[in-house]
């Protein structure tokens, strides 16, 4: 517990809902640090005074806790556990192992005195009958793999730049970056267990696919194309023409299947001019450098597109919603929304050619209102290009905000 690295931002959002009556939903991609969330805050709660018997912390992963997989045995352990005329806090790690559970869960929540937390490693969490149950009751936290700051943070290598190469190349994920970082092959191993680990049981058990390597052709797909438009007809004539045989709705369920399990996000083009979303060429952003870099075995490659899957991710933690932007012909990389606020970003790995520096500008500059506008590069450069700031990626990373 000692040695748990901290994710303050994710803690915080776990505090200020202490007890709040509503159901604390921990998602993300396996491995991304959900447990140990958990873990940190139970640490929290045990400093602010509360005693071990008012905790009660599953993880239904665990073999010994297979005979919790039904939900009645779930409900009747944890109502043995409640305290009478104390909160008792209650976190189920990996709930949807539990078949039924969310009649379990909302059993529980309804009685006096809980504080109830749950953590889930695929989007069908809150799309079933726990939704329809909850409406209304519950909070959804979205977690991530650790951002360039909290890398930073426990780098030995204090040179940010090279610290930031490092993380390119790496990836975000806790153990890589904790215990793996420097033993490449011991990285590459763990890396392919998780891939394996969220197709199998995220993927292909969940969601009944049947051909595992039509799948995995459509991930390597989805991570050569980073950052690109990319259409359910182009997936579809790309594995045809490769001598398979598919058709675009099956691609379709498959795509669907690789979100809900966080290992992909789709981004939506929105249009600026005409105000509304727009349905075809979307993009897709991996949710791990270092997963993309292994699948494709091209570290040190593709700087350009990484950067900015690493931008959009780093937007989403910062509770940003984030769309592509399409003004006339143009593109802008997102269009990051909050509240009633909005920022444009785009994103380079230079600017200092002119002709590049004109590229990028062109469809921010076409913007025509007064809302925050950057040009996000590895440069070391801090300016004003008519309105629209340039800032050193590396530095809005760590937080750093230009004058």
């Amino acid at each position: 517990m000692n040695n748990l690295i901290p994710r303050p931002h994710f803690l915080d959002n776990l505090i200020k809902f202490r007890n709040v009556d509503v159901i604390k939903v921990v998602t993300g991609v396996r491995r991304c640090g959900k447990s140990t969330l958990l873990d940190l805050y139970i640490q929290y709660l045990k400093n602010e005074g509360i005693e071990d018997n008012q905790i009660v912390h599953i993880n239904l992963e665990d073999v010994g806790m297979e005979h919790l997989h039904d939900y009645k045995a779930l409900h009747e352990f944890l109502v043995s556990k409640l305290q009478e005329e104390k909160m008792t806090y209650i976190f189920v790690d990996e709930v949807g192992r539990c078949v039924g559970f969310e009649k379990a869960i909302d059993s529980i929540y309804i009685k006096k005195n809980t504080d109830v937390y749950i953590t889930g490693s695929n989007a069908d969490l809150l799309s079933g009958e726990l939704a329809t149950l909850i409406s209304g009751r519950y909070v959804e936290i979205k977690m991530l793999p650790f951002s360039f700051a909290e890398f930073y943070s426990v780098s030995e290598n204090k040179d940010k730049n090279q610290a930031f190469m490092n993380y390119l190349n790496i990836g975000s994920f806790p153990v890589v970056i904790t215990q793996l970082g420097s033993d490449m092959e011991l990285s590459d191993q763990y890396l392919e267990g998780i891939y394996n680990t969220i197709i199998v049981k995220d993927v292909v058990t969940r969601k009944g696919v049947s051909d595992v390597s039509l799948l995995k052709n459509i991930v390597k797909f989805l991570c050569s194309n980073v950052g690109s438009p990319v259409s359910t007809a182009n997936i579809t004539d790309f594995i045809n023409n490769s001598g398979r045989k598919i058709t675009q709705k099956t691609v379709d369920k498959y795509i669907k299947a690789l979100t809900d399990s966080f290992l992909f996000y789709k981004v939506e083009r929105y249009n600026i001019k005409g105000k509304n979303l727009l349905k075809t060429l979307g993009k897709y952003y991996v949710v791990d450098t270092g997963l993309r870099n292994h699948l494709l075995s091209s570290t040190g490659s593709d700087v350009g597109h990484q950067i900015e899957n690493i931008v959009y991710l780093e937007l989403l933690r910062r509770g940003y919603r984030v769309n592509i932007g399409k003004i006339d012909e143009r593109e802008i990389d997102f269009i990051a929304t909050k509240q009633k606020t909005k920022e444009y970003y785009q994103v380079a790995m230079t600017a200092l050619d002119e002709s590049v520096m004109a590229r990028e500008l062109a469809p921010i500059l076409k913007v025509r209102d007064n809302y925050p506008k950057y040009l996000l590069t590895l440069d070391f450069v801090t300016r004003d290009n008519e309105g629209i700031k340039q800032i050193n990626l590396i530095d809005w990373l760590l937080g750093m905000k230009s004058e």
